[in-house]
């Protein structure tokens, strides 16, 4: 892809996270900041903090196992999501934000305080390698009960092998947190769709 289309597909997806974008919080949550912050590890429900429950663009074209046992990078279980980028809903990008509680968009006082925080850690493969995330994000969530911040991370390139990535938080405002990991990819970076792999997400 030249630098070019890079720019464009920065600039689609930009719009679709300023949509996300923070304004400061009506209220302080209480301090729940204990790390590991675990978002996802093994598969057992009821454990894990915040649902994959914020689908975006073309939802229809992405299909989600959380339990997935094959090759994770730890324990006994690790995500998958397949993407087949038909476009169903013309919007040319699809996503997933990792909410509290599921559905939440801001309508639902569900931040919590995660002062204290530096990082978001997590692991990721691709199918076959070179799948192209446009960002993985943290916050930015809005609405009544707004997130505090947000942070992400752009253009990643994933490899067909496991993988650690960080989100750098250490200078955001984390008072007031509802939206705790997120991804977002461009329907034209990724014209076949991919399948990807996700695992040991936590905020440290």
């Amino acid at each position: 892809m030249d630098d070019a289309a890079m720019r464009r597909s920065f600039k689609q997806i930009l719009i679709v996270v300023m949509a996300f974008a923070a304004v400061p919080a009506v209220r302080a949550a209480t301090n729940s900041f204990v790390s590991p912050f675990v978002v996802y590890n093994d598969y057992v429900p009821g454990t894990l903090r915040g649902v994959p429950s914020g689908w975006m663009g073309d939802y229809r074209d992405m299909t989600l196992n959380m339990n997935w046992k094959e090759n994770p990078h730890a324990g006994e279980t690790c995500i998958r999501f397949t993407y087949n980028a038909k476009g169903s809903r013309y919007c040319d990008m699809v996503g997933v934000m990792w909410q509290n509680p599921a559905n939440n968009s801001g309508e639902i006082d569900g931040g919590l305080n995660l002062t204290g925080a530096s990082n978001v850690t997590f692991w990721a493969r691709g199918e076959k390698g070179k799948e192209l995330i446009d960002a993985f994000t943290f916050g930015g969530t809005i609405g009544p009960y707004p997130d505090s911040d947000k942070a992400s991370l752009t253009y990643v390139r994933l490899k067909p092998e496991w993988a650690q990535y960080k989100i750098d938080i250490s200078q955001c405002d984390l008072m007031y947190i509802s939206s705790f990991f997120g991804w977002i990819a461009a329907r034209f970076n990724n014209r076949e769709g991919f399948t990807i792999y996700l695992d040991d997400i936590q905020v440290e």
